[in-house]
């Protein structure tokens, strides 16, 4: 069987429904499932047991041996909490006691790390192991999975197969519950339907336009396609980036999200808030070298066929909350 954590979130349950699609429904979701509003990301799923986040070690004790693959999504993502204790437990602890099962039971992991921890960019957007140790996340969040990632490159006893993505900005369907945290492309969505403009963070660095800020935005669906493979090829053990490697602004996603719904494209600019302002990051794009010399030749969705897609999901109205 296939544990995935965090099945009832954004980008795990995409995954679940990727294995469903590829004949694997032996399936174990972790979650917390007592939030009922997430529940449509995975009751049209095909699996075999729900296990509550809080009790699945005792779960994974007794039921190792069952375990093929262990795919370790569920986190807490919010960029603007501040209490590093927060993300201390459901981060780090529950991620560094995730590894040490793998490695105790000697079963394959991959596990969600993120460009966060990448900071400003000053060292770039490069999945090396070298600058680890020396990257500066702007925020908890991004602290939390250097640190998990740190202590793992230390590590000389590992488990059989392992990997932690580095994931950019990802955007697409089942991201409905993550309110404020959500993909941009879903607030454009929804203040186009409300208000028939979109607002924008303006620039507040002479280097870059307003809206012209830069960002590697990556389809939900080639996350799972990367995980997917992943799991099926275990390739060099290591941090891999997950993006498109192609930068694009934030006016370009909003103008796509406009001449999707077939409506006059209509931005307002705003200033970026104080308290985020001196934390911003106006530019990512992942090197993507790495998990293409190991083999992974799949295209990127382009953002203008991601947004569209999206777009159309949006309006059926499956994933508005």
């Amino acid at each position: 069987m296939i544990v995935v954590t965090g099945a009832a979130g954004f980008i795990a349950s995409n995954v679940v429904a990727m294995l469903n699609q590829h004949g694997l429904n032996d399936l174990v979701l972790v979650d917390d499932f007592s939030k009922t509003e997430k529940k449509r990301n995975y009751e049209n799923l095909l699996f075999v047991e729900l296990v509550d986040r809080n009790v699945f070690f005792e779960w994974f004790d007794k039921n190792h041996i069952n375990i093929e693959f262990i795919i370790h999504l569920g986190a807490r993502t919010d960029t603007t909490e501040f209490d590093y204790n927060v993300f201390q437990k459901l981060n780090v602890d529950y991620t560094l006691a995730m590894w040490q099962c793998c490695v105790k039971y000697q079963i394959p992991l991959i596990y969600a790390s993120s460009a966060a921890t990448y900071g400003m960019g000053e060292l770039g957007y490069d999945d090396r192991h070298d600058i680890v140790f020396d990257l500066k996340p702007l925020n908890p969040y991004g602290r939390s999975k250097n640190e998990v990632d740190k202590y793992i490159l230390t590590q000389t006893e590992q488990p059989p197969f392992w990997g932690g993505l580095k994931f950019f900005n990802v955007y697409g369907p089942n991201e409905f519950h993550k309110g404020k945290m959500a993909s941009v492309i879903l607030h454009a969505y929804r203040q186009i339907k409300e208000t028939g403009k979109v607002k924008l963070f303006r620039s507040h660095n002479p280097n870059f336009k307003d809206g012209q800020q830069l960002r590697d935005f990556v389809y939900v669906k080639d996350v799972a396609k990367v995980i997917l493979w992943l799991m099926q090829n275990k390739p060099e053990n290591g941090l891999y980036n997950v993006g498109t490697g192609k930068a694009r602004s934030f006016y370009d996603l909003a103008d796509n999200t406009f001449k999707a719904m077939g409506l006059k494209t209509n931005i307002e600019f705003i200033d970026t808030p104080l308290e985020i302002r001196d934390k911003y990051q106006y530019f990512t794009e992942a090197n993507m070298a790495k998990l293409r010399k190991v083999g992974y030749d799949e295209p990127f969705t382009s953002l203008e066929d991601g947004v569209r897609e999206y777009v159309l999901f949006l309006s059926q109205g499956v994933a508005l909350g």
